[in-house]
């Protein structure tokens, strides 16, 4: 695993994109403070920008250096979710400025998978994390199952858990900063 953390974090650092397993699905990302690096993942996705992508954090720390007030409800709902659990934040700092949606939101989660932990730890900065798949099409279950457009469009893949079969996309919860919640995915 260390092998393929290093090889990974040397594409993050000169603004590639990786093909990566993350705690729900494979997902695609790069460095989320990286503006041209996030306008690589928009082109390959084949998406518009005005289409927030999700970053991932290692820990609370991280989650609190790149949002301005995280409220107190998040952390019981981090700590209660039974499954991974993306929460929209208000007033996101120190990331790329087309990761942010127009109402001044960004959606992270803090990776539960181990390998992004060390990663994104090692890294020590957040990653986007979004399906690996052209926008519109399905997600895929598994590496078997990304299409060869995202294959070749990625300048690394992990070659962690091939095989693997994963599960759904996370939930995600809008959690504002005057008190309102809603659940967008669940």
């Amino acid at each position: 695993m260390t092998q393929e953390i290093n090889k990974a974090i040397e594409i993050l650092q000169n603004g590639g994109i990786i093909l990566y397993p993350t705690d729900t699905v494979w997902g695609i990302g790069c460095d989320a403070t990286n503006v041209e690096a996030v306008k690589k993942v928009y082109a390959l996705k084949q998406r518009e920008d005005s289409k927030a992508l999700i970053c991932l954090v290692a820990h609370d720390g991280m989650l609190e250096r790149h949002i301005e007030n995280v409220p107190d409800l998040a952390y019981d709902i981090i700590d209660l979710a039974t499954k991974p659990t993306t929460i929209i934040y208000d007033q996101p700092k120190g990331i790329a400025k087309n990761l942010i949606a127009e109402d001044n939101t960004l959606a992270i989660r803090i990776a539960s998978d181990k390998f992004c932990q060390y990663l994104i730890n090692k890294f020590k900065k957040p990653i986007v994390s979004t399906s690996a798949n052209v926008s519109g099409k399905p997600t895929p279950k598994s590496r078997n199952e990304i299409s060869n457009v995202i294959l070749k469009g990625v300048d690394y893949i992990v070659d962690l858990h091939p095989e693997q079969n994963f599960g759904s996309p996370s939930s995600i919860i809008k959690l504002s900063n005057d008190g309102k919640v809603k659940v967008i995915r669940e």
